[in-house]
């Protein structure tokens, strides 16, 4: 997909340190915009019932996400599926100091695979677990559902490959993701052939570079 890389400067605009994730000369994160990847484990959690929850995260990116979920008292169990070994290593090294000691938590498991291979095979996110159901998967790896960084992505975005992934929820379980995107309507649609509770979520936040405000959203639905 390209080279990865984490770059850390001074922005005038916003005053401040900022961490930054490109894929070659691509934008993917920034910690002056982590809103929406702490909604995305908010909201997600919030519809996702019991305790002791055992969660899957797609994307470990600067890790706001993840922190987000560790901080809901009912977490037993994440697993950060991440396909890229040196997005792991930042993490292990503690280099993002918003997320550092994330790594270090005993409830978190880092696995350097392929998520949507996971996702839509049979053995799932512990392939020597295979039987293993999650309560909740929250994922921020593509831009959006039609706007995706490798190209074998996109099967995951049909209804095929969201029953597929839907298979390793508990029932009432959560799928929630994150997008740079408003709802897409044919996206929408499939998730609704799948799941129950269907909805987008718009998140506003503040854009020093603009004056005004930005958004991303955040789709969540239920495993009936």
């Amino acid at each position: 997909m390209g080279e990865i890389s984490l770059r850390r400067r001074y922005d005038e605009t916003a005053r401040s340190e900022v961490y930054e994730v490109k894929l070659g000369e691509e934008f993917l994160m920034s910690s002056l915009f982590p809103v929406a990847e702490i909604e995305l484990a908010r909201l997600g959690l919030a519809r996702t019932p019991g305790t002791g929850l055992d969660v899957v995260i797609g994307g470990l990116g600067l890790g706001y996400t993840a922190q987000a979920a560790l901080e809901d008292p009912r977490i037993a169990a994440v697993t950060v599926v991440e396909y890229s070994e040196a997005v792991i290593d930042w993490h292990r090294r503690d280099l993002i100091p918003d997320t550092a000691g994330l790594a270090a938590d005993p409830r978190v498991r880092l696995d350097q695979n392929d998520f949507f291979a996971a996702a839509m095979g049979e053995a799932g996110f512990h392939p020597d677990e295979p039987e293993r159901r999650y309560d909740a998967v929250l994922l921020d790896i593509d831009h959006t559902p039609r706007h995706v960084l490798h190209s074998p992505h996109a099967a995951f975005y049909t209804v095929e490959g969201l029953r597929a992934a839907s298979a390793h929820l508990r029932p009432g379980g959560c799928f929630a993701m994150w997008s740079d995107d408003p709802a897409d309507d044919e996206f929408m649609a499939a998730l609704a052939e799948v799941f129950t509770a269907v909805e987008n979520r718009e998140i506003w936040f503040d854009n020093p570079y603009t004056g005004g405000q930005s958004s991303n959203s955040i789709y969540l639905a239920t495993r009936p």
